[in-house]
């Protein structure tokens, strides 16, 4: 049998070769993208994070596989909602701040002014650009392996990430265990009405037995983590490995490079006059 059968992480990416991301260890896309994350948060202009959305879209769109759902969010909901974001910042805008610049609409005493435009895009698309260099990540990246590679690669304690791995698994259980409830309330003729009171009253009704499964799950996985000297020793061995390879520096050192040349090249950068 091959190897890819017993490590989930190489046979996700044996399964997914032509979109690269999938291929990478987590945190060499956090190495990658998070230092132009940062630097979006100073910018003002509008150049920019518009350049810089056009590379998280570009890395999306050719190293992720994209559902249609996905795909439409990306491609229709993301733009209409900067697109909001970005009018309704200028709106907010001080007109005193901008009230030398030429006025676009007016109405009554408000008028909107070009600068206010522009400000109220440029905040719209920082914050698209941001969120899609996030979902470059998110998108590709599943939580447990990000612990994974915390663990291996920056040596976080194992005791801290094989907890949060626990959590990550509590999620769907939960999930799972709210859906048998509300259906043996449905059977046993507990709907409670309708209208917003009603589900808020179902909704308490489903905390006492969700709270009770969650300390009998707690206390399973308590004693089988003990069981099996969970926290003994200082380290562990691993069953799945998540390894940094080559081409994750070279992912890391193409990142960097392209987010410094799209700073350096879009940036309004402005010299110092010489003083008089």
């Amino acid at each position: 049998m091959s190897a890819a059968i017993f490590d989930p992480y190489a046979a996700m990416v044996a399964t997914s070769r032509h979109q690269f991301l999938y291929a990478l260890n987590p945190l060499s896309k956090v190495a990658g993208l998070a230092p132009a994350m940062v630097l979006l948060v100073f910018v003002r202009d509008l150049a920019t994070p518009a350049a810089f959305l056009v590379l998280a879209y570009a890395l999306i769109l050719f190293g992720a596989r994209m559902t249609a759902r996905v795909l439409l969010i990306l491609l229709l909901a993301v733009p209409v909602g900067m697109a909001a974001i970005g009018l309704g910042f200028s709106l907010w805008v001080d007109a005193a701040l901008v009230n030398d610049t030429v006025a676009l609409v007016q109405i009554g005493d408000w008028t909107l002014f070009a600068d206010a435009l522009q400000i109220g895009f440029a905040t719209a698309l920082r914050l698209g650009a941001i969120i899609a260099l996030a979902l470059v990540g998110g998108l590709t990246t599943s939580g447990p392996d990000l612990v994974r590679a915390s663990v291996q690669q920056l040596r976080v304690p194992y005791r801290i990430g094989y907890t949060a791995l626990a959590a990550f698994r509590f999620v769907p259980r939960f999930g799972h265990e709210l859906a048998v409830i509300r259906a043996a309330h449905r059977v046993r003729g507990h709907h409670g009405g309708r209208g917003p009171f009603a589900r808020i009253a179902r909704g308490w009704g489903y905390i006492v037995p969700l709270l009770a499964g969650a300390i009998r799950h707690a206390e399973r996985v308590a004693l089988a983590m003990d069981s099996r000297a969970f926290g003994a020793h200082a380290t562990r061995t691993e069953r799945h490995l998540v390894p940094f390879r080559t081409r994750d520096t070279v992912f890391i050192v193409l990142c960097l490079a392209a987010s410094a040349l799209i700073f350096f090249v879009f940036f309004p950068w402005q010299l110092p006059g010489k003083a008089s």
